[in-house]
């Protein structure tokens, strides 16, 4: 079967959704993607905030990325070249980070492509001549497709495919994630700590960067601190103030560091942080349906997993043409 261009849907901008975009937009198509984000990041977000009277950024997602494949690695190659990643040895041999946030490979690619912003999919209904209709959150209109993927979380593919393809649906809700809640802080003074600090098993404190060590990063000492899911899920229900206080005081208990005087604070907590995968598979595509689903709940939590789980996506939608 053969479609015309403009008429794939991607629901979801983040890092599968948008590797399946490029790869379906080289062969020729136009695919629409909608996001429901203001802007591009997703779980490799970068929050702006203003801190001794300058605007600076943390990385409050995804800290670095690594590639285990030759796809990967040749993707990786080519953001390089256009200045989009750099290297980060504090993180470990060949990590990398996005430039000048961890958002930057997502940007470059979103640039590339018609990417709709501030576009929550509400509903996406098969019709009975086998196109697809989606409606939008706030909206009255409503557009068609012949084809739509889904690149969206566990937890809000499970809500979209429930009445559109169910046994989808069944296993989108059959994921658990685990929760981070992650704070961005600033402090007065340097910290005597390295640049990144990783937690064991048992701490509270998974994860800790001094994210203004990193490639043109601003900000005399900022540090992105993630809690670890069991922490997390302890303090899962505090205000963003408490729930800095508590990821503070666990740093500094942790790393037994003074801390000093802290400038900045602000919380974030992401509540599907860590989807827990049993059965590792690259997608799914329903050629009867033109129905795709990819992401990191699928293939595995790290970006190149979503990135590949996206291009795989595109190979089999390409191969079924």
């Amino acid at each position: 079967m053969s479609n015309p261009a403009n008429t794939i849907a991607i629901i979801g901008g983040g890092m599968a959704g948008l590797s399946c975009a490029a790869a379906l937009a080289k062969a020729g198509h136009s695919p629409v993607i909608f996001d429901k984000g203001r802007g591009p990041g997703g779980r490799m977000a970068a929050r702006r905030a203003e801190v001794a009277g300058e605007t600076v950024s943390f990385d409050h997602g995804a800290q670095f990325f690594t590639a285990d494949t030759p796809e990967f690695a040749e993707q990786i190659t080519a953001w390089e070249s256009s200045g989009l990643v750099e290297l980060w040895s504090a993180a470990g041999d060949k990590s990398y980070v996005g430039v000048p946030g961890m958002n930057g490979p997502i940007r470059g690619m979103a640039d590339a492509l018609d990417v709709r912003w501030g576009a929550r999919v509400s509903q996406a209904e098969r019709q009975a001549d086998g196109t697809w209709r989606l409606s939008f959150e706030g909206s009255s209109e409503t557009q068609h497709f012949t084809q739509v993927i889904c690149a969206i979380p566990a937890e809000q593919a499970a809500v979209l495919l429930a009445m559109s393809a169910p046994d989808y649906a069944a296993q989108a809700k059959g994921i658990t994630s685990t929760p981070c809640w992650a704070l961005m802080a600033a402090f007065a003074g340097p910290l005597n700590l390295p640049d990144a600090v990783k937690g064991g098993p048992s701490d509270p404190i998974a994860w800790a960067a001094r994210n203004s060590a990193k490639p043109e990063r601003s900000g005399s000492e900022c540090w992105v601190i993630h809690g670890s899911a069991d922490f997390s899920q302890s303090i899962i229900d505090h205000s963003k103030e408490d729930a800095a206080d508590a990821l503070l005081e666990a740093f500094a208990a942790q790393t037994g560091t003074d801390l000093t005087e802290t400038v900045h604070t602000a919380a974030h907590r992401w509540l599907f942080a860590f989807p827990e995968v049993t059965n590792p598979q690259s997608h799914l595509w329903d050629e009867r349906a033109q129905l795709g689903v990819c992401g990191d709940w699928l293939a595995g939590p790290r970006v190149e997993d979503a990135f590949l789980s996206g291009s795989a996506l595109a190979a089999a939608i390409l191969n079924s043409q």
